[in-house]
Formats: structure tokens, sequence, C-alpha cells
């Protein structure tokens, strides 16, 4: 595996959403996400996790070291059995921990992790391993994300739909109507944070692997359009990257530096151009860095 990250990195995604709906809620009818008691709209973590595996599934194609563990379709004792094939395991069920070979939960770790750009980055559970008692098959990523919350509270709107295509025959003379939600317009913001000492120590995150990061996450919705989605787009992404690899201040301070508002006399915004992004440079830490893409 190529040599880890040596820094910390906190950082800030803005991205929005017109006449779409950027996450269903299955417990709601598939609405739009919101916090009941205040309205404002959410984005889980896993969502975006989703578009950014998508995107290093179609740019690098299961290229060496690039592939996807965790992906739609493909049972993950596959992938398991890779691992397996490679270090000659025939039956995992029958490996007594420690006895068989004392090096084995470092061996799959290792395999999984340079082989799996999802397990370098987020990690994985891998109940394969887990099953044969092997310590590794929890893997603890070096990135990880928080929901995204709207800047405002959105509103959620149902919207009637027909079809002209009927489903059976005899409904000639029937309409068929269908519904959809969408936010007219939603401006969200994601914190997020990478650790350089569990990219270290865990799993080999390396500085190609993190370049590849910024790349998903800046395109994660360019190959992402459809019609229940609207437009979607990550309108700014600001890092705060640290001299040392535990950090050099705490991750609130810098989220904190970072301020979203509405314009004066804005009072339902509908674009981009109704916030105002600030940034505070001067209250930042000294040895954390600033980059803007």
């Amino acid at each position: 595996m190529m040599e880890a990250i040596k820094n910390r990195y906190d950082f800030v995604v803005l991205f929005d959403v017109e006449n779409g709906n950027p996450n269903g809620d299955p417990d709601a009818g598939n609405m739009p996400r919101i916090d009941p008691e205040t309205g404002y709209g959410l984005v889980t973590d896993v969502c975006i996790k989703r578009k950014i595996r998508n995107y290093i599934q179609t740019v690098k194609n299961d290229a060496p070291g690039y592939k996807i563990y965790i992906k739609e379709g493909t049972p993950l004792n596959n992938s398991d059995a890779e691992a397996w094939s490679y270090l000659g395991v025939d039956d995992p069920t029958t490996l007594k921990k420690g006895k068989d070979d004392p090096d084995l939960d470092v061996k799959v770790k290792d395999f999984m992790c340079s082989n799996y750009y999802d397990i370098r980055t987020f990690g994985a559970v891998m109940t394969t391993f887990v099953k044969a008692n092997l310590n590794c098959g929890q893997v603890r990523g070096p990135v990880q994300l928080g929901f995204a919350k709207s800047i405002d509270p959105i509103l959620a709107r149902e919207i009637t739909i027909t079809r002209v295509a009927i489903t059976r025959a005899e409904d000639q003379k029937q309409t068929e109507m269908g519904r959809k939600f969408i936010v007219p317009y939603g401006l969200y913001r994601m914190n997020g944070y990478i650790s350089a000492n569990l990219a270290q120590k865990t799993t080999g995150f390396s500085e190609e692997d993190l370049s590849l990061l910024w790349d998903a996450i800046n395109n994660m919705f360019e190959d992402d359009h459809s019609a229940a989605r609207g437009n979607m787009a990550v309108r700014k992404l600001i890092i705060f990257k640290h001299e040392s690899a535990l950090g050099n201040a705490p991750a609130w301070k810098l989220f904190d530096a970072v301020d979203v508002k509405r314009k004066d006399g804005c009072e339902v915004p509908r674009s981009y151009s109704d916030y105002i992004i600030t940034l505070n440079k001067e209250v930042l830490p000294e040895g954390v860095s600033i980059i803007e893409r």
C-alpha cells in the first residue's frame, strides 16, 4: 500500500437541491427527510457515501486497489471470498483464532484495505470475518461524515402526476395518477472529518486516495442526475488542513469559522445566490490552513 496521509483534515460541503428530493425517507412515504421539530431538511451520511462510492466506481471501474466493497447487487460474501482465496484458506469456519495463523487478522485487513477503496476510506463491517472469529471484521475508516442539514427549514411539496401509459387493457378510460415529493429549493451543509491517525494505523488511506475523495465530493451529483432528485450540485468545498496528524484545533472551532446565511430581505430563498458564505480566516488557530474548492 502507498504511504498513509500525515495530516488531519476537517471539511465543510455545501450542496443544494432545486425541485427534487435529495434523500427520501422510507419511514415517511419517501418524502424528503426532515427534522420534525425544526423543519430543517436532512440528508444522511449513508446517502452521501453512496454517491461517493458510485463516483469512484464510475471513474476507476474496478481498477486494482479501487474496487468498491458495498455496491448494489453484489453479495459481500463474494468479495470476502477473494481474501480467503488469496490467503489460501479453504474453509474459514474451521479456523481457530490465534492457532492457525496468529497474523491472519492483519493479513485479511490489509488485503481488504488495499483492494477496496471504500473500506480504506470509510471502513466496513465484514460479517464473514466476524463469524470466523477474526477481529478484522470491523474496520474503522479515517473518513467520517455527519448528516447534512439545510441552512433554513425546507418545504416538502407533494406533486401529483399523471401518465399516459396504462397498466391493464381494461384501464383504457382511466387516467392513472401518481405522486412525487420535491423540495422547491434547499441549501444543505455537511461537516466531515479525516483522521490521519486511523489512516496510518488501520487502513493506509493515502494522499492519492485523499485527492480522489475531493474529486468525488465535488462531482458526486454530476453523474447521478434523475427526475426524482431534480437539480443537485455541490456548490462549495472548504477544507481545513492541520499541520499534525492529531490536529491543531478542535473541529468545532474550524466549523464555526464558516458562516452561511440568507441575504437581507430574502424571505424565501430559491437559489444559491440568495445566500452569503463567509469564511472568517482571522479566527483560525495556528497550524491550520484552508483550501477552497
